[in-house]
């Protein structure tokens, strides 16, 4: 049995709480703009076919915000694994409302223009129903979006139900995606069957938000 030396033992506790603080404040920064049970903030951006798109256009829907960039590999984990896809079919087939957001900045990762973003959409067989452009930040800011992906889900009543993580693995690894909880899907069926997502709030894993 290996020996913990006495004067080692404050330290060990101390990276302990540490670390319980620090998961403590993501969930805090995390649930900081958009915690579940408040009025989801109102938006209205341009979706890469040029529409005015609002949230107060989907009242009575569920609505799924996904927060997204090409460049970001916790992104190309859920699509080259088709995972995001499969989400998004699955919702969208259901009567949700699946919009895809692109906060990245003018010359970050991730900037694209309308016909680029399609182009994605296409390419990758995504299934979302609108893709919104949000360059100067202001969705996401409102949503306290963190990273990418970044997942939110409102209800038709406008309330949001879930924030945060789309799984529960925080690795950028393919192999990792059918051995994780994919906390949209199970948020979403508890919707369905009536009840509150149980977990309503987690930690955002992925590339930063290119603000």
């Amino acid at each position: 049995m290996p020996i913990i030396h006495r004067e080692k033992i404050p330290l060990m506790i101390g990276v302990a709480a540490a670390a319980a603080i620090t998961a403590a404040a993501l969930v805090v920064s995390a649930a900081s703009a958009a915690p579940p049970g408040n009025a989801a903030p109102a938006f209205k951006e341009t979706s890469t076919t040029g529409q005015d798109i609002s949230l107060a256009d989907f009242k009575g829907k569920t609505v799924v915000l996904e927060w997204t960039n090409n460049g970001c590999p916790f992104v190309q984990k859920h699509y080259n694994s088709k995972n995001m896809q499969a989400t998004q079919a699955a919702a969208t087939k259901d009567g949700v409302i699946w919009l895809s957001v692109i906060s990245s900045k003018p010359g970050s990762q991730g900037n694209v223009t309308p016909e680029q973003a399609d182009k994605l959409t296409t390419d990758r067989g995504a299934k979302p129903t609108h893709v919104l452009l949000d360059p100067d930040g202001s969705m996401g800011r409102a949503y306290g979006a963190k990273t990418t992906p970044h997942m939110y889900i409102i209800t038709p009543d406008g309330k949001i139900a879930y924030n945060g993580a789309i799984d529960s693995i925080q690795s950028n690894k393919v192999e990792d995606v059918p051995k994780a909880t994919n906390y949209v899907t199970t948020a979403l069926a508890s919707l369905k069957a009536g009840k509150a997502p149980d977990p309503a709030l987690t930690v955002p894993y992925g590339c930063d938000v290119k603000y």
